[in-house]
């Protein structure tokens, strides 16, 4: 019997070639929205090199180990893939073809599948072949160069913007509609290239059209929403900590600078030649007191502001608390499924996959005989198969 949850997606079946980073979180999050997701894991790992059991992008998902350097390792992943709804796999364009799995034998085998391809540079381009990572991609795109102070380099926002945003996010919706196309009245399946230039690029989409209108200046810390305004910014506590100011209608404005106790001392905000001053009696305000104290004052308000958390401290946010946007699951804290559905809502089943502690319950579920024949031993990694 298939383990999918009673999630919307339950009953998908999603097969995931082991890979590292957006990949496997877009394989996550068709998981925690029910689908049946088998990772095929290759011996030796191709993990992040941590202890698998706190690997949070592998739950919910079972796991299989096929090595795709021997012979029949090929035919087992082709079989999984006959079973499957939707095929996932990270590799540089043309090391799924050498191995044998690329979209023509799969699609020749099943022909409703969806078969997923989650790259950074994307499957052609002068650039499809080389190795990248997500600070790259966002680079070129001009996304990193929109973060940052104006006197300084651009902030590296983690891998957040690049791999999950532009990457795994565009992926699932991708996958999505390509598997609501498979199963329309003469549809098939097909290969969606999602690449993280590519979206990357789409998020920006907003931006480009206030540059083009003439709302937005092409550099950093100049503009509405990257900081150069004084009312949308982070400011430092007298405790070390920071507060996050999103202040940016004027009714929130009014508020904010009431509450923070400087609305008779400060410049007009329209009066941009004074933003400077306006900047400084802001920031000298914000250190008289702590993070928690500040907090205190702007909580529930309509004033826009907010205390920078860290990870460890945001899942005893009152509102995330409330929420449950956190959960411990299998002894880790770690964020909950998302988004919500009010009939269908998506659930933590499975801690993450240990590779290949499911083989024979997928062989069986999947009736797929043939994995249950072991391959090989031992295989060399190959860093080329998984850099995107």
């Amino acid at each position: 019997m298939t383990q999918s949850g009673n999630g919307p997606l339950s009953g998908v079946r999603v097969l995931e070639l082991a890979g590292i980073g957006p990949g496997p979180f877009a394989a996550m999050l068709l998981a925690d929205l029910g689908a049946d997701v088998v990772r095929v894991d290759r011996p030796g790992g191709a993990g992040l090199g941590i202890d698998p059991a706190s690997d949070i992008t592998n739950r919910n998902k079972r796991s299989v180990l096929v090595d795709l350097k021997q012979p029949a390792g090929a035919g087992q992943v082709l079989d999984l893939a006959e079973r499957a709804d939707v095929l996932i796999e990270g590799y540089r364009p043309g090391v799924a073809e050498r191995l044998g799995v690329g979209p023509e034998p799969c699609l020749a085998r099943n022909p409703r599948l969806v078969y997923g391809r989650m790259t950074g540079w994307g499957q052609q381009g002068p650039l499809s072949g080389t190795a990248g990572h997500d600070i790259g991609y966002i680079a070129i795109t001009g996304a990193l160069g929109m973060i940052g102070p104006p006197d300084g380099p651009p902030a590296i926002p983690a891998n957040l913007l690049g791999d999950y945003a532009g990457g795994s996010l565009y992926l699932v919706i991708g996958v999505l509609a390509a598997l609501q196309h498979a199963r329309t009245e003469g549809g098939t399946g097909q290969v969606v290239d999602a690449a993280i230039v590519d979206g990357t690029a789409h998020l920006t989409a907003m931006i480009h059209g206030m540059l083009a209108a003439g709302g937005w200046q092409d550099r950093r810390g100049a503009n509405l929403l990257d900081g150069g305004t004084p009312f949308y910014g982070a400011y430092e506590t007298a405790d070390g900590g920071y507060m996050a100011v999103g202040a940016l209608e004027q009714r929130f404005y009014a508020e904010f600078i009431h509450l923070l106790g400087i609305e008779d001392d400060v410049p007009g905000r329209d009066d941009l030649a004074a933003w400077d001053d306006l900047r400084t009696a802001i920031a000298a305000r914000f250190r008289t007191r702590t993070r928690d104290e500040w907090t205190a004052v702007f909580q529930e308000s309509d004033a826009c502001v907010a205390p920078v958390l860290s990870l460890r401290e945001a899942p005893g946010h009152p509102h995330l608390a409330a929420r449950g946007t956190f959960t411990e699951h299998a002894g880790l804290t770690q964020p909950a499924p998302a988004p919500r559905f009010s009939a269908t809502p998506g659930t933590l089943r499975r801690p993450p996959a240990r590779p290949g502690a499911d083989t024979e319950e997928v062989a069986r579920d999947w009736q797929v005989p043939s994995l249950a024949t072991p391959v090989g031993g031992p295989r060399r990694t190959e860093r080329k198969e998984t850099a995107r």
